[in-house]
């Protein structure tokens, strides 16, 4: 545990933020576990009360790799949760006498063994933190106030317009029927590999910002040219927004991309190879959902904890979703996130994560952010093009990461094509986001050429053929992949 002595003379706030700080410098990461009874409580009360409570049956060892065997429906289930939610009714009533169940409910879970409560009573939180049935408690926001106003504002959203400065045979290749090869395509030999997998079977699940519904290619001009017969599907779990207590008062959530980023990731791994002259995702045959489970690429809302939870059980339980992928993250633990990765993750799915790109707080010195820290994840990070893989500007990097991806050309510090937000007007995109898109798509390819193989069969695929095989590398793990190799 962090030692605590020496924040004694700071408000709770800011030995919270301070003890984060220092646990990601000392452990890579962070958990809320970490925190006495009162910073959880100072954590809770200032981000606005709304709390993840993770919750077992009494005297049952909880078993997280078996998490997707939990039916929470079941009668040992129930009792446990509606105890939990009479207890936290009874001591919040001691603040708000009227207080009904459905106001101290935030969001309802179908899948997982977890609640989202808000909670005014500090007293509730001892209550908890004292139960054999709680497996943890944390506050669902706090993230947003490791943030500056004006990087809170970025947290990687763009326009996503067409990039004008782009040279044929420099910056992309034209290829038939009439497409772009981004520049990065020969690094991993794609092209190559297009003489035998364009990823037809693979179904992938993209976590983001939803996708643009102006954006053709990504709508109904997605089965054209040499992408044919394949599916789109695009689907919201992000919540409207909660500002008063429980009370729904935003505009209800569409699939729609309005940050931008969701769109770059989708054209990056699937966009069709087609005629219109825009350019090719690496797995352009694959079928795609889309799912819009936050408004931005930094985790920090409560809502946006609940939307990507969700995201993962959906995915989990679709059984021809072979990949998901994600290029968001956060700086804290989610331990609710977490248990919904543990629960794709048993259902056999291969997750892929973006090991990070710097916010003013993480800037320099974090290393591989939240969830792609986790075991269950591969994460993925970007290269500079023609080096002994230094980092791309900004992207994160540590004993975590399983995949690097060339995405920054060493002389203009171009990046990856990919569509924009609409027309045929290709746009670039950077960061370790492009890398884990674009890995993502890559695994399509090769699941595409052995489709009755296992994840674990298809990951030992993707190490062996990968530069620093047999000896994974302390910051680049197993390096970058050729999918050329695995499928020829």
């Amino acid at each position: 545990m962090v030692q605590q002595t020496f924040l004694q003379k700071r408000t709770p706030v800011d030995s919270v933020k301070e003890m984060i700080r220092q646990s990601i410098v000392e452990k890579g990461s962070f958990e809320w576990k970490q925190l006495s009874a009162s910073l959880l409580w100072a954590a809770i009360k200032n981000s606005g009360g709304v709390v993840s409570i993770g919750y077992q049956l009494k005297e049952v060892p909880f078993n997280e790799a078996r998490i997707d065997l939990i039916q929470i429906s079941e009668t040992g289930w129930r009792e446990v949760r509606d105890d939990l939610l009479q207890m936290m009714l009874k001591s919040e009533r001691e603040l708000n006498p009227s207080l009904t169940l459905d106001e101290l409910i935030v969001w309802q879970e179908e899948v997982l063994p977890v609640l989202n409560v808000v909670l005014k009573n500090s007293k509730t939180v001892d209550l908890l933190l004292a139960s054999a049935l709680v497996r943890y408690v944390e506050p669902m926001q706090y993230d947003t106030e490791l943030l500056t106003e004006e990087h809170y504002r970025q947290s990687g959203c763009s326009p996503n317009l067409p990039d004008l400065a782009l040279t044929p045979g420099l910056h992309y290749g034209v290829i038939t029927p009439f497409s772009k090869a981004s520049w990065n395509y020969p690094d991993h030999g794609i092209l190559d590999a297009w003489r035998f997998v364009s990823g037809k079977g693979i179904k992938v699940f993209l976590i983001d910002t939803g996708v643009s519904y102006a954006q053709e290619n990504l709508g109904s001009a997605f089965n054209q040219g040499f992408s044919g017969a394949r599916t789109l599907e695009r689907i919201v779990t992000l919540p409207r927004q909660r500002f008063l207590g429980v009370i729904n008062v935003g505009p209800v959530e569409t699939p729609e991309d309005r940050c931008g980023h969701g769109t770059a990731m989708a054209g990056v791994l699937a966009a069709p190879r087609g005629t219109d002259g825009n350019v090719a995702g690496i797995a352009y045959n694959a079928n795609l959902i889309t799912c819009r489970a936050s408004s931005d690429v930094f985790i920090d809302e409560a809502r946006e904890v609940k939307g990507v939870s969700d995201a993962f059980t959906r995915a989990a339980q679709l059984a021809d979703v072979r990949i998901i992928s994600m290029s968001m993250g956060r700086i804290t633990v989610s331990s609710q996130i977490r248990d919904a990765i543990q629960y794709a993750h048993a259902k056999g799915k291969m997750i892929f994560c973006a090991a990070g790109t710097s916010f003013s707080f993480t800037a320099g010195w974090a290393g591989v952010i939240f969830p792609a820290s986790l075991p269950e994840v591969q994460a993925v990070t970007g290269v500079q093009q023609h080096t002994n893989f230094n980092a791309c500007e900004n992207c994160h990097t540590g004993p975590e990461v399983d995949f690097v991806v060339v995405m920054e050309r060493a002389n203009d510090h171009k990046t990856p094509l990919t569509v924009s937000d609409r027309g045929d007007d290709p746009s670039t995109i950077g960061g370790s986001s492009v890398a884990t898109a674009s890995m993502a798509g890559m695994a399509a390819l090769v699941w595409s050429r052995y489709p009755s193989a296992s994840r674990d069969q298809i990951l030992t695929m993707l190490e062996r053929h990968s530069s620093y095989y047999p000896l994974r590398h302390s910051r680049w793990g197993w390096g970058k992949f050729q999918p050329a190799l695995a499928v020829d």
